[in-house]
This record gives C-alpha cells, structure tokens and sequence, in this order.
C-alpha cells in the first residue's frame, strides 16, 4: 500500500494582502529610520568631506539663484497684487507693506523657496545617486575603501540644510523688492516709507521661525533625495523613479512640516 503525503495547503499558509503590505510598509519606515540614523553617526565621524561639501552648497545654492530670483520677485508682485483689493475695500491700502512682510517672513519665502529647491534639487539629488546606484559606482567606491554614505549622502544633506535658509533669505529680499515696485508704482509709496512699514510689521520670533523651518525644510529635501536615489533599482527605469519620488515626496513633507510648524509657533505667540 503506497504512502501518501498531504502537501500543505499553499493558499492557506501564504498571507493575506493586506499584512503583505503592512510588512513592506513598516519595513521601509525601518529602512528610513536607519538611513536618517546613520547620517547622525556619520556627520559628527572623521574623515570630514570639506571640498564636496562646499561643492555641493555651490550646486544647490549659486545654481539656483537665478529660479529663485525670479520666483521670488513674481511671488511679491503676485501677492501685492491680490492683496491690495481686499484692502482698499476698507480703505486700509496703506497697510500693504505691513501684510506683504507678514506673508512673506512668516509662510511665502521659506515654502516657495523649499518647493523650489524640492523640484530643482530634490529632483537632481535623487537622479544622480539613482544613476550611480544602477551602474554599481557605488559599490566601487566601497571596494576602494571610500565611504559612499559620507561622500554622497552626507554631503548633499549638509548643503541642503545649509543652503536653503541661506535661499529663504535672497528670496524675502527679492520679494519685497518686487512687492516694493508693485506699491510704489500704484500707491507712491517712497522707499523710507516701503522699509519702515516693512520691517516694523515683523518681529524676531517671525525671522527665527522661517529660519529654523528652512532649516529642517533643507534637512528634508537633502535627506529624501538622497534615501530614494540611494536605494534605486531596476536600470533606467529605477532611476526616473527616484528623481520623481524625491519631488513628490519632499513636497508633501514640507507641506506637513509647515502645517507642524505653524502650529507650533501660533502656540508660542499665546505664550
């Protein structure tokens, strides 16, 4: 009489979709979560990449000026613009300086300048170490004994993180300057007046803030960058993955971050 053997049923042991996806989920918050972790180990470890680092501040700032400056100066115009009927309605155009510094110190400059850098650097951040993925340079620099994390990854978070609050900063003053030639051409506002008004309307908790948030903006964009091009696969194909996923996703994180942000400096404003 022949032995048989029950085979185990194989749609009962495989698992569901669902915990399929919940595994790859918390898998790849695993995988994030060490490869932020590592750049805190590796930032404060010799050697330290001056020369790349300096490089890649120039590659993300100077490179950028240009976009930066003409966003910016369009985003002072714009918004003067469609700020200025809403308070003539009440008489109050006079105002105008005092609200174009609110808007853009507090929210405008640093969130245009991040989505900018997002498209721009993110972009070619994620394409670059994507393209260096698949061709295996990365693996060379690691079999001649050169630490691709440290020369890549921390680096080009460094600029960013750097570079951005520097951009925040170009991008206020390109702003009032348009929003400057904005009023003065249509209220006669002289310069003097235009400043006065400008830098009166601020205070120091709103400077800090925008600082501090392009701070973690830039963290943000380098970091994001550098996780999906750092991790990219399957050729070509891999590649334009990670310079897409890097802009989308860098913009949703600054958007939420910004959410974060606002509620934490309103709170400090009821202190």
């Amino acid at each position: 009489m022949e032995s048989t053997t029950t085979k185990p049923d194989e749609a009962a042991t495989e698992k569901p979709v669902v915990t399929r996806r919940l595994d790859r989920v918390f898998l790849e918050l695993y995988n994030v979560a060490a490869f932020v972790s590592r750049f805190f180990k590796e930032v404060l470890m010799p050697p330290y990449e001056g020369k790349e680092i300096i490089r890649q501040f120039f590659e993300v700032g100077y490179k950028s000026l240009g976009l930066i400056s003409l966003t910016g100066f369009i985003t002072g115009i714009v918004f003067t613009n469609q700020s200025r009927p809403s308070l003539a309605e009440f008489g109050a155009t006079s105002w105008l300086p005092s609200l174009i510094a609110i808007a853009i110190v507090r929210a405008l400059a640093p969130l245009v300048t991040a989505l900018i850098a997002s498209g721009k650097v993110g972009s070619n951040i994620g394409a670059e170490l994507g393209s260096m993925k698949v061709t295996e340079q990365i693996d060379a620099m690691e079999v001649s004994a050169t630490n691709p994390y440290k020369f890549l990854v921390v680096s080009r978070v460094l600029a960013t993180t750097f570079a951005i609050p520097t951009l925040t900063m170009y991008t206020i003053f390109v702003a009032m300057v348009g929003a400057f030639i904005n009023v003065n051409a249509n209220e006669a506002t002289s310069f003097p007046a235009f400043i006065e008004q400008f830098f009166g309307a601020i205070t120091y908790l709103d400077v800090f803030s925008s600082v501090i948030k392009s701070f973690v903006f830039g963290f943000t964009i380098g970091m994001v960058g550098c996780y999906k091009g750092y991790h990219s696969s399957k050729g070509t194909e891999g590649v334009g993955k990670a310079a897409n996923s890097s802009v989308v996703t860098s913009m949703f994180l600054v958007f939420i971050e910004e959410l974060l942000a606002l509620q934490i400096v309103a709170a400090l404003r009821a202190v």
